[in-house]
């Protein structure tokens, strides 16, 4: 057996270091309990296998916290809605958003308590209302008392985050709610609902659901948020392919499930609530459509006090670049 030359062996042992490190960096994603194909690709570890990288995964109950973590940089990545997305762009929170993770349906619904009184939207009037700020939900709320011409300061809004409202739901502390799952479905049990956030898109008030990253982390790791974007639209496009089949997978649903909060029986309808774009349609939607789409919502949340101010231009703040071609 022949001896290597020192040289070599330095060469081999560097290069060994080296791969390991690469396999081996650390990245902190925070995700939010909404209900998409891709949490099945996350309880396999799909992301972990096609990223080489050590994955914390946090859970968050809302996008102020997720944007607060990324500032701060404890998380790289970040799952959040596109009302939270326009007041961190708007204050130039250093991200990117790389993925439409969502555009948002039935998913997000405006639910009243029965026996609270409210049969119709002038009903809202005098009641109380949970809402997490700065959500999307927040957003949608609001854009639901301006389509019906209620001032906000004709009912009580609560900022309570998902948690909270499912506490104070059960306690009967509040006669409505715009939220999602799991307290959604909670909400539903003895409640009706009101409005939905796909209606209010079709009134012009469309929300999405986005997957960001710092740009820092994005410049010293390209290749882990591409591959992150690639097992997301890979889960999109299993789903899509036959959703019978997909929720015909009693595993498909258990980790939903387990990750979303949700029920077992409500899994298939929050599904269909929402659009799951694929790659093609990630490619135009991270462009002008997205840009103009947040410079409308900045130009709302501005008008309602919720932002100082309205940037010239996002698309600083989108890139289709990470989108698998």
């Amino acid at each position: 057996m022949a001896l290597r030359s020192p040289r070599i062996l330095f060469a081999a042992v560097s290069l060994a270091a080296t791969s390991l490190f690469a396999q081996a960096a650390d990245l902190t994603v925070a995700y939010q309990t909404t209900v998409d194909p891709a949490k099945v690709a996350q309880a396999d570890g799909t992301y972990e296998k096609a990223t080489q990288a050590r994955i914390d995964w946090r859970k968050f109950d809302n996008g102020a916290d997720v944007i607060a973590a990324i500032a701060s940089g404890d998380v790289q990545i970040g799952y959040l809605g596109s009302s939270p997305l326009t007041a961190a762009v708007s204050r130039q929170v250093p991200v990117e958003t790389f993925l439409i993770a969502t555009q948002i349906g039935a998913a997000e619904a405006l639910v009243v308590r029965d026996g609270a009184g409210i049969s119709t939207a002038q009903d809202l009037v005098g009641k109380k209302i949970a809402v997490p700020f700065v959500s999307t939900g927040h957003y949608s709320l609001l854009a639901a008392l301006k389509h019906w011409n209620i001032a906000p300061s004709k009912v009580t809004i609560l900022n309570l985050a998902p948690p909270a409202i499912i506490a104070a739901w059960k306690r009967g502390d509040i006669d409505a709610t715009y939220v999602w799952d799991p307290a959604l479905g909670v909400a539903k049990e003895n409640g009706k609902v009101l409005i939905t956030s796909a209606e209010l898109a079709r009134f012009g008030a469309p929300t999405f659901d986005a997957w960001i990253v710092r740009k820092d982390f994005a410049r010293q790791h390209p290749e882990i948020v591409t591959a992150f974007a690639k097992v997301t639209l890979d889960a999109y496009a299993q789903y899509r392919k036959d959703p019978q089949a997909w929720l015909a997978d009693t595993s498909n649903v258990d980790k939903l499930v387990k990750l979303s909060g949700a029920k077992a029986s409500d899994i298939p309808l929050l599904l269909q609530g929402n659009v799951f774009p694929l790659a093609a349609d990630q490619v135009v939607s991270l462009g002008a459509p997205t840009t103009q789409a947040i410079a409308k919502t900045a130009a709302f949340l501005k008008e309602q006090g919720k932002v100082e101010a309205v940037l010239p231009d996002y698309t600083p703040f989108v890139s289709a670049k990470y989108i698998p071609h």
